[in-house]
C-alpha cells in the first residue's frame, strides 16, 4: 500500500516526527542540502544570473535511497526548518525528485515538534514559498561571486589558502578597527573623591563628590584633588598604589584644622523604580545569554539547541522537541503558549507574580511572524523533571531558555529608590541606593552582563548602575547633619572600548545589521579557520595575517565590505523574500558596483607575495642587506641575496618615515624603506643549551605548530627543539635525553624527545632512523598473534591502540587494554572504560558478550 513520504534534514528530526504521524507515512531525512552551486567553478551566468547547480557528491547515495521511497509514494511532504534556508532545502529536493516521479509535492510548516504542532501543519500543507526561494538563491549567489572574484586575488597576491566572504569579511573588518581603537587609545586622568558618612543609624553609606557651587565637576588632575581637599579642610599624608592597579592611586588623607567644613542633607528623593522583564530569546539574545552566562560558544548553543528541537528521549513520554525552532528573530509567543505559562505562574510563584494581561513585545521589523520566539513546547516539562534524560550543558541550555520565557510573562520587578544630595561647603555630594520591594520575573531570571565589559565609570553618581539595586541608605531627613568617617581620593584613568568576545560580537553584528543569527557561528569559525583572529581568554584578537588581509580588502573593496552596505544588502534580502524586490535586479546593482572595485583591485592592489621591502638591516653571515618579506607565518627579515643565503631572522617592530606604527606590527608597502628592529633574543634562546649535534647556538623559529627551537647551523643541521611550558608558566626547552637502551633498528641510543603532542621516545640517529619506541599495554595482538598492542596518537593526537606491526596488521581499539581474560567467553583480554555515570569498569567488547566488571568488586555481573 502507498505511503506518504515526509522528508526533514536530520535522522534526530525525522524520528521524533514519524512518531506523530503513524502508519500512512514513512518520514526521511536529507541530511540538509542535496544539492549546491559547483565547488570549482563560478556556477552562475554574470549575465543573467542563472545559477547551475549540482548533486553534492556526499549526498549520491542519499538521493538514490529518496528517489526510491518517492516513486513509492503517493505523496510527497517537505517538512525542512522554517526559514530561508529551509525553503531552499525544499526546493532543491523538489527539482531533484520531480524528475522521476509525478506526485504532487507540498510544503508543511511548524516552529515546534510536538504531536498538536505536526498534525496541525499537515492538515493545512501549502507551495514551496518562491519569494523565500529567491532571497536564500540570492544571498548563495552574492557570496559566491564575493568568495569565488576576491579569493584567488588574494591568493595571487598574498598566498593559497586564503578567503574572503561578503559578511566574513565585514565581521573581520569590525574586530581590527577594534583592535586599531584600543591601540590608538589615549587613557585621561580623572580622580574621584568618596565620602564614608554616618547619618545616626546603620548602614553607614558612600557619598561621591558630583558638583561645586551647584555645577558639575570633574575633577581631572592631583592637583585639582589637593586643592578640593584643602577646601573641605583635609590635607594629604601620603600616596599608595590603588590596588592591583599599580599606575592609579589612592591618598591617604587626615583633617588639616580642627573646623574642617561640615557635611549636611541638602536634598532627598524618593521615588519607586520598575524594571520590566526582558522578552523571551530570539536567536541572536540566546546566543549573547549563552556565552555570557554559560559561556558557551556561539557554535555549541547552535548545537545544543538543534538537538533540543528536534527532540530527546525522555523515558515514557517518548521523544519530545523541547523547544520551539531555534533560528528566529519574532519575540512572538502563540496563544495556547500564553495561556500555560501564565497558569504555570499562578501555580508556581502565585496570583502577585501575574500581571493582569499577558505581555506583547514589540518586534523587529525584518522578524518572519510566522515565527515564534525560542521557548519551550511543552510546560510539562519544566527543568527538573527532564533533568535526568539531558546531558549537563543541555539541561543548563533548557533551563536557561525555560526561565527566561518564564519571567518574560511574569510581573514588573519593583525598587524603592532614595538618592541624598549632601552639601560640604561649595561642595556637593550624592549618594544613592535602591532596595528590591517586589521581585516579580527576578525571582527566576537575572540578564547576563558582558564578561569583558568596562567597569562602571567612577564618575557616575546618578545611580543608575545595576551594583545599586542592593544597596540601602538609611533614613534621612532635609538639613540633617551627618557625620564625615572617612575621604577616599583615588586616581582613574578612562579605558579603551574592550576587544570583542563572541557574546559582544554577535551583539555588534546584530545591532548594524550584518548577516543572521543563524549564520554568526559560520562566520566567527571561518574567521578562526583562516587564521585571521585569535582568542586570548574569549577575546578576539586580529593576527598579523588578519590584519593585512582587512588592510587589503578593505582598500580595494572598501564600499562593499562597509558596515551600512552590508546592513542595505540584508535589507535587500528581507525585499525579496517579501515580494518587493526582484532579485535578478539586487544582484545587477551590487555586480555593476562589485565589478568597477574588482578591475581596478587586479592592479593597484599591493602585490605582498613578491614584495622584497628594503630595510636598514645587514647580514651576519653575508653582509648583503635584509629584505622584509611576507611568509606563510607572517612577516620575516630574509637575506636579499637568497638563494645563495638563506639567512631568516625574525623581526621585532617595522616601521616607516621614522614613525612607529601604535602598537603592531606594520607592512610598509614596496618602495619604502622599512626600519626594523631585530627580534632580541628571546629568553628562551638565551636559556637554551647549544646544538646536541653541532655546537652551534639554538635560535627561535615560528612554524606551522607555532614556536620551536632550530640549529642556527641550518641547513647543514636539522636539529629542532619544541618549545613547551613548564607547570610554573615558565615557556623552556627540553633538549632530548639520551638513554642507555639502543634502538632495536640501527643500534644508535633511543632518545627522550618533545613532540606535537608531547614526550616520546626515539631514536637519536633521526631523520635516518625513524623508529619511535611505543607505549606497550602487555596485551598481544589477537589479530595476528605477533604484534604487541601499543599506545598510538591519531594525526589530531587522540590516544588509540593498534598492534606494532601495523601496517602489515591494522588491528586497532579506542579503549585502552587490560591484559586480563573474559571470564565469560574466553576472548585474551578486558578494555578499561571510565564514564561519568558508571565510573571506572572492566568491559569485554567481543560482540555477543555483555561482560562488565567493576573496578573494586570481585565479581562481574551481565550488563
Amino acid at each position: 500500500m502507498a505511503r506518504s513520504l515526509v522528508i526533514v534534514e536530520s535522522p534526530a528530526k525525522a524520528k521524533t516526527i514519524n512518531k506523530f504521524l503513524g502508519k500512512g507515512f514513512v518520514v526521511k531525512a536529507s541530511m540538509g542540502h542535496v544539492r549546491d552551486l559547483p565547488k570549482k567553478t563560478l556556477g552562475v551566468d554574470e549575465k543573467n544570473f542563472t545559477p547551475t547547480y549540482t548533486a553534492l557528491p556526499e549526498k549520491k547515495k542519499t538521493l538514490v535511497e529518496l528517489r526510491k521511497a518517492a516513486k513509492d509514494a503517493d505523496a510527497i511532504f517537505l517538512a525542512a526548518d522554517p526559514d530561508r534556508e529551509g525553503e531552499a532545502i525544499c526546493w532543491h529536493l523538489k527539482e531533484e525528485l520531480s524528475k522521476d516521479t509525478d506526485v504532487v509535492f507540498r510544503r508543511v510548516l511548524f516552529n515546534e515538534i510536538t504531536k498538536k504542532a505536526i498534525l496541525a501543519a499537515f492538515e493545512h500543507p501549502r507551495e514551496i514559498d518562491a519569494h523565500k526561494v529567491d532571497a536564500q538563491q540570492a544571498r548563495r549567489i552574492l557570496d559566491r561571486f564575493v568568495g569565488y572574484k576576491i579569493s584567488p586575488l588574494l591568493w595571487d597576491k598574498v598566498r593559497r589558502g586564503l578567503s574572503a566572504g561578503r559578511v566574513q569579511s565585514v565581521a573581520l573588518r569590525i574586530i581590527v578597527e577594534r583592535e586599531r581603537e584600543i591601540k590608538a587609545f589615549v587613557p585621561r586622568e580623572y580622580w574621584s573623591l568618596t565620602a564614608q558618612l554616618w547619618g545616626g543609624e546603620a548602614p553607614q553609606f558612600a557619598a561621591k563628590l558630583f558638583a561645586k557651587n551647584g555645577k558639575k565637576i570633574e575633577v581631572v588632575s592631583r592637583d585639582e584633588m589637593t586643592r578640593a581637599l584643602d577646601e573641605l579642610g583635609w590635607k594629604v599624608t601620603a600616596d599608595r598604589p590603588a590596588g592591583e592597579d599599580q599606575t592609579a592611586l589612592i591618598l591617604d588623607v587626615k583633617p588639616s584644622r580642627p573646623d574642617a567644613v561640615p557635611f549636611r542633607v541638602a536634598k532627598v528623593q524618593s521615588q519607586e523604580k520598575k524594571k520590566n522583564p526582558p522578552p523571551p530569546f530570539i536567536t541572536s539574545k540566546l546566543q549573547q545569554d549563552a556565552a555570557r552566562q554559560l559561556g558557551f560558544p556561539v557554535a555549541k548553543t547552535m548545537r545544543l539547541a538543534q538537538g533540543l528541537y528536534e527532540g530527546r528521549e525522555l523515558g515514557d513520554a517518548g521523544t519530545v522537541g523541547l523547544i520551539t525552532y531555534m533560528r528566529t528573530d519574532s519575540t512572538r509567543t502563540s496563544d495556547d503558549a500564553l495561556d500555560a505559562v501564565r497558569a504555570y505562574i499562578v501555580e508556581t510563584y502565585g496570583q502577585d507574580s501575574l500581571p493582569k494581561e499577558a505581555r506583547r513585545f514589540k518586534v523587529g521589523k525584518a522578524a518572519q511572524e510566522a515565527h515564534e520566539a525560542i521557548r519551550p513546547t511543552l510546560l510539562e516539562f519544566s527543568p527538573d523533571r527532564v533533568k535526568d534524560f539531558l546531558g549537563r550543558d543541555e539541561f543548563r541550555l533548557y533551563q536557561l531558555i525555560w526561565n527566561r520565557f518564564v519571567a518574560s510573562q511574569m510581573e514588573t520587578a519593583v525598587f524603592d529608590t532614595t538618592r541624598a544630595d549632601i552639601e560640604a561647603g561649595a561642595y556637593a555630594f550624592r549618594a544613592t541606593g535602591s532596595v528590591l520591594k517586589f521581585a516579580g520575573w527576578l525571582a527566576v531570571y537575572h540578564e547576563g552582563k558582558d564578561e569583558d565589559a568596562p567597569p562602571d565609570d567612577a564618575r557616575a553618581v546618578d545611580g543608575e548602575a545595576e551594583d545599586e539595586e542592593d544597596r540601602r541608605l538609611p533614613r534621612l531627613k532635609e538639613g540633617q547633619a551627618v557625620d564625615l568617617k572617612s575621604l577616599l581620593p583615588r586616581q582613574h584613568f578612562t579605558t579603551p572600548p574592550p576587544r570583542f568576545s563572541e557574546a559582544t560580537l554577535v551583539k555588534e553584528l546584530e545591532e548594524n545589521g550584518i548577516g543572521r543569527p543563524s549564520t554568526y557561528a559560520a562566520i566567527i569559525a571561518t574567521i578562526m579557520d583562516r587564521n585571521y583572529a585569535e582568542k586570548d581568554k574569549t577575546r578576539f584578537f586580529p593576527t598579523e595575517l588578519g590584519l593585512l588581509v582587512n588592510d587589503l580588502i578593505v582598500g580595494s573593496f572598501g564600499d562593499i565590505v562597509e558596515v551600512g552596505y552590508t546592513a542595505r544588502m540584508e535589507e535587500e534580502l528581507d525585499e525579496i523574500e517579501e515580494g518587493r524586490l526582484n532579485w535578478v535586479d539586487a544582484l545587477r546593482e551590487f555586480q555593476k558596483k562589485f565589478e568597477v572595485d574588482l578591475a581596478r583591485a587586479k592592479t593597484e592592489m599591493r602585490d605582498v607575495k613578491r614584495e622584497a621591502i628594503p630595510t636598514d638591516q645587514v647580514c651576519d653571515k653575508c653582509g648583503k642587506p635584509m629584505v622584509l618579506k611576507w611568509g606563510r607565518f607572517g612577516q620575516f627579515l630574509a637575506c636579499s641575496g637568497y638563494p645563495e643565503c638563506k639567512t631568516t631572522r625574525e623581526i621585532g617592530s617595522v616601521s616607516q618615515g621614522g614613525a612607529e606604527d601604535a602598537g603592531e606590527t606594520a607592512t610598509p608597502a614596496a618602495g619604502q624603506t622599512a626600519k626594523v628592529k631585530a627580534a632580541a633574543p628571546d629568553p628562551i634562546e638565551t636559556e637554551a643549551e647549544p646544538c646536541q649535534k653541532c655546537g652551534r647556538p639554538m635560535v627561535l623559529k615560528r612554524g606551522r605548530f607555532g614556536a620551536f627551537l632550530a640549529c642556527s647551523g641550518y641547513p647543514e643541521c636539522k636539529t629542532t627543539r619544541k618549545i613547551v611550558v613548564s607547570k610554573e608558566g615558565k615557556a623552556e626547552a627540553k633538549a632530548e635525553v639520551l638513554l642507555d637502551e639502543p634502538c632495536p633498528k640501527c643500534g644508535n641510543k633511543l632518545a627522550v624527545k618533545q613532540g606535537r603532542f608531547g614526550e616520546f621516545t626515539a631514536c637519536s640517529n633521526y631523520p635516518t632512523c625513524k623508529y619511535i619506541k611505543m607505549k606497550e599495554t602487555g596485551v598481544p595482538c589477537p589479530e595476528c598473534g605477533k604484534g604487541q598492542i601499543v599506545e598510538r596518537k591519531s594525526k589530531r593526537g587522540k590516544v588509540f591502540y593498534g598492534c606494532d606491526r601495523y601496517p602489515d596488521c591494522g588491528f586497532v581499539l579506542w579503549n585502552k587494554p587490560v591484559a586480563k581474560p573474559c571470564p565469560e567467553c574466553k576472548t585474551p583480554y578486558l578494555v578499561e572504560k571510565t564514564t561519568k555515570k558508571d565510573g571506572h569498569r572492566l568491559l569485554c567488547e567481543q560482540e555477543g558478550c555483555g561482560y562488565v566488571e567493576q573496578v573494586g568488586e570481585e565479581a562481574g555481573a551481565r550488563a
